[in-house]
């Protein structure tokens, strides 16, 4: 199992989130170490990238606080907003769509569906970097997405690293950014593309080993109504979806996450109710895999495919501290960072978790993430 070691501190030079603007300046020893050892050209650990690229999200959101104050007055944070998460509103609607993380208000995709991503997950083995089988080659999976995602992602490495049961031929590599939203990266000429090449160089791998991608992206700001944000944002992930397939050659499935709780969001870069709607732009894309639409093709038995297999990974929408049904998450205002959008240490570990456990236990991923 490896993990990569960031030659380009790209924390130091593009922004974090959305408002941020230019090269912060720290007070802090340790940060101010990891700047001069980059600058150097020496190589930088994952726990110094991780450290720095932290201080550097935790300031963007303090000064996003800062601008946001007439925002927060007038929008205090919510414990609850009522809304139902997708899997207990099942055969329910919210403004006329049906509930269910699947067709029909189900929470588990369809037979046909789901024995297609075992036929696919069963095709996963390691591959050399010209994207040949080798026993000696690599299974690389990927993050893709935001600024949340990439803090998730990189919570999620130091579980991935650190346990046993996770096959020892598999390479994770965090390959969201901050600022990096749909709308944005359905180009595939868009800069993120760029980086998403450099973090797999620098992990010293290839496109053509990435066969798994965990996508997980919104919009920034959004203010239209329900449902035109959310099919605006499904329109992107279309684009999206198509630049994962003919960007990485050999991409068989990616799971798909939305938004974790916006009720404390102390500006409007995704709060409540986009963050919960936007749930239902990953439901339609997946639901139009599986009703055949051709933009969303994966199988060339049906045609070009335009598309990977796609499902739901871990749903991560809770309604604050009222949770689900499911008991597996509540939000407190302590899970999120001074934006009340971005998550803080706790709010990232409790998305890891939930994606560790998702891979441990689905039945597409069981086969090619865990030791045989």
């Amino acid at each position: 199992m490896m993990i990569y070691t960031c030659l380009v501190f790209l924390a130091l030079s593009a922004p974090a989130g959305p408002a941020s603007q230019g090269q912060p300046a720290f007070d802090d020893p340790r940060f101010n170490e990891i700047k001069a050892k980059r600058q150097r050209g020496e190589k930088i650990t994952e726990e110094e990238r991780d450290y720095a690229e932290s201080m550097i999200e935790r300031r963007n959101q303090e000064e996003s606080a800062k601008r946001n104050a007439d925002y927060a007055q007038a929008h205090p944070p919510r414990e609850s907003t009522g809304l139902i998460p997708l899997p207990d509103l099942g055969a329910g609607t919210h403004q006329g769509e049906q509930g269910g993380l699947y067709p029909d208000g189900k929470n588990t995709p369809p037979e046909a569906h789901l024995a297609a991503g075992l036929r696919l997950a069963a095709q996963i083995a390691p591959l050399d970097r010209e994207g040949r089988p080798s026993p000696d080659g690599r299974i690389v999976m990927c993050s893709i997405g935001m600024s949340n995602t990439t803090q998730e992602s990189r919570s999620f490495l130091k579980l991935f690293v650190a346990d046993p049961e996770v096959n020892p031929r598999l390479t994770f590599v965090d390959s969201a950014q901050g600022a990096q939203t749909a709308s944005k990266i359905q180009d595939p000429n868009f800069p993120y593309w760029n980086v998403v090449n450099a973090r797999l160089s620098d992990a010293e791998a290839t496109p053509q080993q990435v066969q798994v991608v965990w996508l997980k992206e919104a919009n920034g700001s959004p203010t239209e109504p329900f449902p035109e944000h959310a099919k605006k944002l499904y329109d992107n992930m279309v684009g999206v979806l198509g630049n994962l397939h003919d960007k990485f050659p050999n991409l068989k499935i990616a799971y798909l996450s939305s938004r974790i709780y916006g009720g404390y969001a102390a500006g409007p870069l995704n709060p409540e109710p986009w963050a919960y709607e936007e749930g239902f732009s990953m439901k339609w894309l997946i639901a139009d895999q599986i009703a055949g639409k051709l933009e969303l093709n994966y199988d060339s038995a049906k045609g070009a495919v335009r598309a990977p297999w796609i499902a739901w990974g871990p749903y991560l929408w809770a309604d604050g501290l009222k949770g689900r049904k499911d008991g597996k998450v509540v939000w407190t205002r302590d899970d999120l960072g001074p934006d009340g959008t971005h998550p803080s240490l706790l709010g990232r570990e409790k998305v890891a978790r939930l994606l560790m456990d998702f891979l441990k236990t689905d039945p597409t991923s069981r086969p090619w993430f865990l030791k045989k």
